[in-house]
């Protein structure tokens, strides 16, 4: 048994699945869905009325796990594809990704209290960001998590590697 599901492929790759079947039928790509994958459990990171408790708790170092997540998020996406459950687009913008046909089905069976409340926060996130611009999206997270992170994230995403 996996002492850290925090971490793990599986894991992730639900909260990914649960973001993507909240966003459709927007395509997001490997840089937002790691900003999203951090926000999810992180929701007090972000200012403004009627903002979801975080489901995780304040680590102090909490603002480096962008810097390892995003293989860690890639993998999962991967994963998810391999189940049918997200669809990977090439585009002109780069590779994106969009909950499958399959999804909603598959997260409709996500009951358990942790579950649900990760399906609310993806509900409000794609409430609050679903029309805006990736730029938009950047410009909230350099301002809440830190510009750094953002910098290292974008660089690595640019360089055109992806899933």
């Amino acid at each position: 048994m996996d002492k850290h599901p925090f971490n793990s492929t599986l894991e992730t790759g639900i909260r990914a699945l649960v973001v993507l079947e909240a966003f459709y039928p927007r395509h997001c790509d490997l840089m937002e869905m790691t900003w999203f994958d951090h926000l999810i459990v992180h929701t007090g990171d972000i200012d403004g009325q009627d903002v979801p408790e975080s489901l995780h708790p304040d680590l102090p170092n909490r603002t480096g796990e962008l810097l390892v997540r995003r293989q860690l998020v890639e993998r999962s996406l991967r994963m998810m594809q391999q189940m049918h459950l997200v669809d990977v687009f090439e585009t002109e913008a780069g590779i994106e990704f969009c909950a499958s046909e399959e999804a909603p089905s598959y997260v409709e069976l996500l009951q358990a209290p942790y579950s649900l409340a990760l399906k609310d926060r993806a509900r409000w996130m794609a409430d609050r960001f679903a029309q805006q611009e990736n730029v938009e999206i950047r410009e909230l997270i350099e301002g809440q998590i830190g510009r750094w992170t953002t910098e290292f994230t974008t660089d690595d995403t640019s360089s055109g590697r992806s899933v």
